[in-house]
């Protein structure tokens, strides 16, 4: 049988699937072909989204989570253990590459805001190791990025104890301390959505001030690559916090979260990330609810966990999904470990800013 070297082929085998790229001697009957999906191209990506931290309970004191939980987002199902984070938090927020999931920030019993940069290696589970430090304390900011970079934007911070208009980046294939990007402008916020496409970054509403009355539905980006001021997109549909957010590639989710005089709201919003302008309806959440965590891969997006209403309600369990390409109401994926809330984290090695 003759045989054939292959240097970096990409084209199509003709079955849906793709030649996986590289060099090779091979029989030219035996070309390894990878499906179709959400690992098909990025290679490294096991498909997985990680869920960490939160509050586990609202009575006082709060019982506060270090547990960390994962799915396989191409199926349904319940979650499943994970590992532990480095230090039980709540407001916390991740982001990922193909390999790597990060977490940064939030607050953890005394109640005390952080600094604190963790990291996973998404397909092998166990617990976090250190990363490194952002400049300042932060909990409920917004993270994001592409395979390269992690950006964490604006949030709460201690000791100054009001919202930080910084932007901050780390590089997560090397570990270290958060390195300078830009601003928000005008003001800071925090507990807010954020999400990225390869090249450009969102972050969606927020609170500033005094979080019950001051609450955005402003939408910004910023160019990964880059780095800068943010910059106007556009408008949610109405004035939102304690949201988080999702996207594959080309469109970002909103789910759920508060607006004044409403404690939870069953709203999915969704944007172009290419193209400014104001979000749109998406669909409807199962149940009204704030302070839920969110994860994406290029087809699904993951809302898990969170708050009914009315403010002080019951925790949730549940982990809902749909479909990003097609718009439509929200359905069951499955159950988590127990229930979570206060912005558990959520991030996956197949999420929409890696291409």
């Amino acid at each position: 049988m003759s045989e054939l070297r292959i240097n970096n082929i990409t084209n199509s085998a003709g079955n849906g699937g793709t030649v996986v790229a590289g060099v090779s001697t091979v029989s030219t009957s035996a070309f390894m072909v990878v499906p179709s999906g959400d690992t098909a191209i990025r290679g490294a990506g096991s498909g997985r989204g990680i869920i960490a931290g939160g509050a586990e309970s609202l009575s006082s004191p709060y019982t506060i989570s270090d547990r960390m939980q994962y799915i396989t987002i191409s199926t349904t199902g319940n979650s499943i253990d994970f590992g532990n984070l480095s230090l039980a938090r709540y407001y916390v927020r991740g982001t990922a590459s193909s390999t790597r999931g990060v977490f940064a920030g939030g607050t953890y019993p005394s109640p005390a805001v952080t600094d604190t940069i963790d990291f996973v290696t998404i397909s092998s589970g166990g617990g976090t190791n250190d990363f490194g430090d952002m400049s300042i304390n932060r909990n409920g900011l917004a993270a994001f990025g592409n395979e390269t970079r992690g950006i964490l934007a604006g949030g709460y911070t201690t000791p100054l104890n009001t919202q930080t208009n910084l932007i901050e980046f780390v590089n997560i294939a090397t570990t270290g301390n958060v390195n300078n990007f830009g601003e928000l402008p005008r003001f800071g916020r925090e507990i807010m959505a954020g999400f990225a496409s390869p090249t450009r970054g969102i972050i969606a509403g927020g609170a500033r001030g005094a979080i019950t009355t001051q609450i955005e539905s402003d939408i910004q980006f910023v160019t990964i690559a880059t780095g800068g001021n943010s910059q106007r997109f556009g408008e949610l549909r109405r004035l939102r916090y304690r949201l988080p957010g999702a996207s594959n590639s080309t469109r970002g989710l909103t789910f759920g979260g508060r607006y004044p005089g409403q404690t939870g709201i069953d709203e999915i919003d969704f944007i172009t990330i290419a193209t400014e302008g104001n979000a749109q309806d998406f669909g409807d959440l199962r149940v009204a609810l704030h302070e839920s965590g969110a994860l994406a891969s290029s087809t699904r997006g993951i809302n898990f966990g969170g708050e009914t209403a009315p403010a002080s309600g019951a925790l949730l369990n549940v982990i809902e999904y749909v479909q990003i390409s097609t718009g439509g109401d929200a359905a069951d994926f499955g159950d988590l470990l127990a229930v979570v809330g206060d912005d558990p984290a959520g991030c996956s090695d197949v999420h929409g800013g890696l291409g």
